[in-house]
Parts: C-alpha cells; sequence; structure tokens
C-alpha cells in the first residue's frame, strides 16, 4: 500500500506543477520553464503532495490511523507554511527588488534580483489541496 500512497502523492505533485507552468503561460503570455521545478505560484504543489499524501494514508490505512495522523499534521504544517513564512518571504523579496529598482536606477549594484515567487496565497494553497485530494480519490477509486 506504501507504493499507491507515494504514488498519489507524486502524480498529485506532478499535475499541479505542470498546470502552474501553463496557468503562468496564460497569464503572462510568455514561457518559463523554471516555473516547472520552482516554488510559489498556482496551484500549490507542496499543498497537493502533502493533501494527497494524507488522504491516499487515510483510504488506504484508515483515517483512524497513527499513519494518517501523522500525516495529517505534516500537511497541515506544510500549508501553513507555505501560506505564511514563505508568503511572507515572497513580499519581502518583491519589496527589497522594488528599492532596489528606484535606488539604483540606471546604476544597479547588482544584475542578480531576488526570487519573488516562494510563497502562496490562501486560495493557491486551497486549490493545490483540493487536487492532492481529488486525485488520492481519483486512483484509490481506480485501484491503482
Amino acid at each position: 500500500m506504501g507504493d499507491k500512497i507515494l504514488l498519489s502523492s507524486f502524480v498529485a505533485w506532478s499535475i499541479a506543477q505542470v498546470s502552474k507552468f501553463f496557468i503562468w503561460r496564460l497569464q503572462k503570455g510568455k514561457t518559463n520553464f523554471r516555473i516547472l521545478v520552482s516554488a510559489g505560484g498556482m496551484p500549490s504543489s507542496h499543498s497537493a503532495l502533502v493533501s494527497a499524501l494524507a488522504t491516499s494514508t487515510g483510504l488506504w490505512e484508515g483515517f483512524s490511523s497513527t499513519a494518517f495522523a501523522l500525516s495529517l499534521i505534516l500537511a497541515l504544517i506544510v500549508m501553513y507554511d507555505a501560506a505564511g513564512v514563505r508568503r511572507a518571504a515572497s513580499i519581502q523579496a518583491k519589496i527589497l527588488n522594488q528599492i532596489l529598482d528606484e535606488l539604483f536606477q540606471g546604476q544597479p549594484i547588482s544584475e542578480k534580483r531576488l526570487w519573488e515567487l516562494l510563497g502562496h496565497t490562501p486560495v493557491e494553497v486551497l486549490v493545490g489541496a483540493l487536487m492532492g485530494v481529488a486525485v488520492s480519490f481519483l486512483l484509490y477509486w481506480l485501484r491503482w
């Protein structure tokens, strides 16, 4: 059963990560392959992974099992972090980039900019979580 739980988790993560690439392309009108391996954006692939992990664990091991309780706590911590701490770091990176742009117009001190897409909005976390739950139920129903 462990392989089914892992498969469900990584399928959910992969679907979220690939969909993030296409959503970026639709929103920005350009291709950015970096999105395929980056954190942040819609939907949260971290949330998809951990919610699939918890849901699949509940489906295969039982929702009253210790394994489910542990995976649920892990999922809640990861999703809280994605929408909280990492979101704050993302906002700070954006502000620092703006300060650098305004302060050193025409005279950049560094070509390297901070990556601003680190965290998630609560909606991005929710969509990722729902995606993980849906993938888990689908694969459980198909008995993969």
